[in-house]
């Protein structure tokens, strides 16, 4: 099977080293002390304490080796290659639905940092993928579960932070 590569912003690359870090010592510890104290109260074979500690235990070590193989395959996203004048991964684009007239600026990021809540659109989802490449003024109409949506691009441009000397 072939290597999955994930794109990712510089900022999305130190959240994932941070986030390992923190389940590599904090969570690890929390969780250790949760296997201790529940091996405390005896017989483990009915101990929904137990249970659960060795879940959260395995969780973390799921979750620890998902962030190690991300971080191993990572490729970041130069800043020198974020366009200001098409849609591209790493950029900000400014859009208005065209139904309800709503505003929304997003970051195009790869799907591993995809957060939709914290403006954060993936180039792999459907809206983005029909974004990236698309320049300001274009009308973009985009097929997703939730029926037609169409958008206006009004503004592209850089992520705060980021200056590429184009």
């Amino acid at each position: 099977m072939a290597k999955k590569n994930y794109e990712l912003t510089r900022a999305g690359l130190h959240e994932l080293q941070a986030e390992l870090e923190d389940r590599k010592t904090r969570v690890a510890a929390e969780v250790s002390e949760r296997l201790k104290e529940a091996r405390a109260f005896g017989d483990i074979s009915e101990n929904s304490e137990f249970e659960e500690a060795t879940q959260a235990k395995a969780d973390n070590e799921i979750r620890i080796h998902e962030i190690e193989t991300i971080l191993k395959n990572a490729t970041v996203i130069e800043e020198k290659g974020i366009s200001k004048t098409k849609v591209s991964l790493g950029g900000q684009v400014r859009l208005r639905d065209e139904e309800n007239g709503e505003e929304e600026t997003y970051l195009i990021v790869g799907a591993k940092e995809e957060d939709i809540f914290s403006g954060k659109l993936s180039n792999e989802s459907p809206v983005g993928a029909a974004l990236i490449g698309k320049q300001k003024g274009q009308v973009v109409e985009v097929k997703t579960p939730a029926g037609m949506l169409k958008y206006k691009i009004l503004d592209i441009s850089l992520p705060k932070g980021v200056h590429n000397g184009k």
